[in-house]
């Protein structure tokens, strides 16, 4: 039984960090209809710029969960203005080849800087050690991330929700056209919500730089999943996103401990649940399907 309860809290922390990551490429593909490839590379930026604050100017952990998501959203911002922006009006193709592209050179430029090794990052001294749970001990650091993500996931559903910004936001991200519809001018919104997006896959790399390898390709071994959740949940579907990101952290963890014996089978179920899911509803399952023309 504790090994079960153990596996689920691993599930659950795995599955945070692809809840903050797919809610980022929801917003920003509902809001742009961009394919936002170059995602992971933003969460590797937040993790390594986490890296460089610490080892070269020795500023903590704290300090850089919250400097590294305001600086990858602003940049994501400029980003947007001065490149994507020209080309939304195209087929989304162009943006996916774009974003694609720039995956490249942020993982070129840092490889450059500080090679292909994996780099160490302690985790704060405020939350080393463990938590008794009585069947079992988990991490602290590991009960902070699942707390930390629950709370902003919560948040961020709060302000979506329940305030006048937020479900403009949030019908623009979900329902565009009838939201342009209402006389409401989406284009306002796509900047910060697009460096909302890119601030969540910082913010994302900063909570990973203490408990995974922080390298260049971290990003790039994690979006391919990324993306399959937010499939699985639905293109643009800011809950489902969530949802599904937990859920995909659940599965993954419980193939890994229960499939050990059959690598192939842990390393795919992602991709077999996928493909499920998207011959049952392909809209994802909280996606809003799309009337027939």
């Amino acid at each position: 039984m504790s090994g079960f309860l153990q596996n689920t809290f691993n599930g659950l922390v795995g599955g945070a960090f692809y809840a903050l990551l797919a809610l980022g490429l929801a917003v920003i593909f509902g809001m742009l209809r961009v394919v936002n490839f170059a995602h992971g590379a933003f969460y590797m930026l937040g993790a390594f710029g986490a890296y460089v604050l610490l080892a070269e100017a020795g500023v903590p952990f704290w300090a850089a969960l919250v400097i590294m998501p305001l600086a990858l959203g602003l940049l994501g911002m400029v980003l947007e203005r001065a490149v994507i922006h020209r080309l939304t009006r195209l087929d989304p193709l162009y943006n996916f080849l774009l974003t694609f592209g720039l995956t490249l050179i942020l993982q070129d430029l840092v490889k450059s800087r500080y090679g292909v090794q994996s780099s160490p990052y302690a985790t704060p001294a405020e939350l080393s050690g463990t938590v008794d749970f009585g069947l079992f001990d988990f991490p602290t650091y590991r009960v902070f991330i699942l707390g930390f993500t629950v709370l902003l996931c919560v948040a961020v559903w709060w302000v979506l929700g329940r305030t006048r910004i937020g479900m403009v936001v949030r019908a623009a991200t979900e329902r565009p056209e009838l939201t342009r519809a209402f006389g409401i001018d989406v284009g306002k919104w796509v900047t910060p919500v697009f460096g909302f997006g890119i601030a969540l896959a910082g913010l994302a790399g900063v909570l990973a730089a203490p408990m995974r390898a922080v390298n260049p390709l971290m990003g790039a071994d994690l979006i391919i999943v990324v993306f399959a959740v937010v499939v699985i949940g639905g293109l643009g579907s800011i809950f489902g996103s969530v949802a599904a990101g937990f859920g995909i952290g659940l599965i993954q963890a419980w193939g890994e401990a229960y499939l050990s014996d059959y690598p192939l089978v842990s390393q795919t179920v992602v991709f077999v649940v996928m493909a499920a899911v998207l011959l049952w509803r392909p809209a994802g399952l909280f996606g809003r399907e799309e009337a027939p023309a």
